[in-house]
């Protein structure tokens, strides 16, 4: 795997992907003085021997309680084993991956008080493909992601247990046969790792980078079914779009423009087509895709600020030697980046089932029923249009807002949470149904093209379908479907569906 290396506060939306991807990070040499100089700090904080929230006081509601010299390691353990109560099915590796990473970006920029030590240590879990096993249910966004990033503590001092390299084993098992001595935490270090919004975060952005996926892919799918269909490109014109002045909404008709230049299929029917306008499912897609677009750069913006981030409290402010308590570990910005990619995993899906139900539809496609060229005989593709509206369906649910929800928490000192932890951990679930839902449309779509034999579509989307019928033939006569949809949904989760168009899609840059 490739390497990465981590400027705490420059690190792009390519590097973050990087590292969802499986490139291991390391942080920059150059954060070592400010890490020092942060430590270095507490220290002297610690040394005037006055109440100081996080590191010599209770937490939370307990804050009032002063916590004596002698007891200050043992109150940065008890907060993280305490705190590691999270629940359900442990996290994806490359979710926690990524967590650990933006936990490093953040501890490295001399705001945390943190010792090199523990900094180094984090790096090497990622480095030696250890991973703490972290349970995906039990933060409300506020105070932090407590209790995930408590799991992925307890992980670094020997407790709990550790993913390495696909093997689950205890924590200190694993940390011994990769070399490593488990953490001792000094003042202020467990509070932290504990506090920040690395696991909302983490869980936002492996949602965004699959929404780019998904919205270059049905990109392609949907001018598929449009040659399918025989529907018309005049919709896709630049003047129209030049006059709402949306950028998305622009960037995406030229794309759909692109992607069907040179269709034999389109030119057989410019001249003489009785039909006026097209179904709005063809017709507006530069309208509705623009949209996502748009939202999936304005997630994108908040989500890449964040990142670079320092979410913890108290910060630690070496030139003065204070320690300011706030509320940066409100995740609040991720909840509402997190609420708007749902809306636009949703409308992908949901316009993409719209075209499916089109194309089985021999009224409105002009095809035969059902895409089989024996109907009545044989189903074809109708029980598929019914699977995706059911995916279309479940993500209309799961797209509520979770931001507007909050619970109070810590004897209502906590008293507004964000919701961003599962608000964030919903999307991936999303993207899984609505990439299903697009797979669905290539198959339906292909087939459709290819009742319009001998004639071609352009050579963007001709690639496109040479690579699904690498894997699936046409469907002759019915036959177990779900492998052709699980060979198509392959396609589609891989990005293989974008790279044999070989179009330059629009995307997050």
């Amino acid at each position: 795997m490739s390497q990465i290396i981590l400027t705490p506060g420059e690190t792009s939306l390519s590097q973050w992907r990087a590292i969802y991807r499986g490139a291991t990070p390391y942080i920059d040499p150059a954060s070592a003085p400010a890490i020092v100089a942060s430590a270095l700090a507490v220290e002297r904080i610690l040394a005037r021997h006055q109440p100081v929230y996080g590191i010599n006081t209770g937490f939370g509601k307990l804050a009032s309680v002063r916590i004596g010299d002698a007891d200050l390691a043992t109150l940065q353990r008890n907060i993280v084993l305490s705190h590691a109560a999270g629940t359900g099915e442990p996290s994806p590796v490359p979710i926690i991956r990524l967590m650990m990473a933006l936990k490093l970006v953040s501890l490295a920029q001399g705001a945390s008080g943190v010792k090199p030590e523990t900094v180094a240590m984090l790096e090497a879990l990622l480095q030696h493909g250890l991973t703490p096993v972290v349970p995906s249910q039990g933060s409300v966004g506020a105070s932090g992601d407590l209790a995930p990033l408590a799991h992925m503590a307890a992980a670094m001092i020997g407790v709990g247990e550790i993913d390495m390299n696909g093997q689950r084993l205890p924590a200190g098992a694993a940390l011994e046969r990769a070399g490593l001595s488990p953490l001792t935490l000094g003042p202020k270090e467990g509070l932290a790792l504990l506090n920040g919004t690395q696991f909302s975060t983490a869980n936002a952005l492996a949602g965004l980078f699959e929404t780019e996926n998904l919205f270059q892919s049905a990109l392609i799918t949907g001018a598929l079914a449009t040659e399918a269909a025989k529907g018309s490109d005049t919709p896709f014109d630049p003047r129209i779009h030049a006059l709402r002045r949306q950028p998305g909404q622009i960037e995406t008709a030229r794309a759909l423009r692109e992607l069907t230049a040179g269709s034999a299929i389109r030119a057989s029917h410019l001249e003489n087509d009785a039909r006026v306008q097209d179904p709005y499912c063809l017709r507006c897609q530069p309208q509705v895709m623009g949209a996502v677009l748009d939202l999936m750069r304005q997630a994108a913006t908040t989500l890449a600020i964040e990142a670079n981030g320092v979410s913890d409290n108290p910060l630690i402010f070496p030139d003065t030697d204070e320690a300011l308590s706030g509320g940066n570990f409100h995740a609040e910005p991720v909840a509402f980046a997190a609420d708007m990619l749902a809306l636009a995993i949703c409308e992908i899906g949901s316009i993409t089932e719209r075209r499916i139900a089109m194309l089985v539809d021999p009224a409105l496609s002009g095809l035969p029923a059902f895409l089989t060229p024996r109907p009545g005989l044989n189903s074809g593709f109708m029980i598929p249009q019914v699977t995706a509206a059911a995916l279309v369906s479940e993500n209309k649910q799961r797209a509520t807002p979770a931001s507007v929800d909050s619970l109070p928490t810590s004897a209502n000192q906590e008293d507004h949470v964000s919701m961003a932890a599962h608000g964030s951990r919903r999307l991936l679930d999303m993207t899984r149904n609505a990439g299903a839902v697009i797979g669905i449309e290539l198959l339906a779509a292909v087939q459709g093209c290819d009742f319009h034999a001998p004639l071609a579509s352009s050579p963007a989307l001709e690639r496109a379908r040479a690579r699904l019928r690498r894997d699936v033939p046409m469907l002759e006569d019915d036959r177990h479907f779900h492998p052709d949809m699980e060979a198509a949904n392959a396609i589609i989760r891989s990005g293989a569906l974008i790279v044999a168009a070989g179009i330059d899609l629009p995307g997050l840059s």
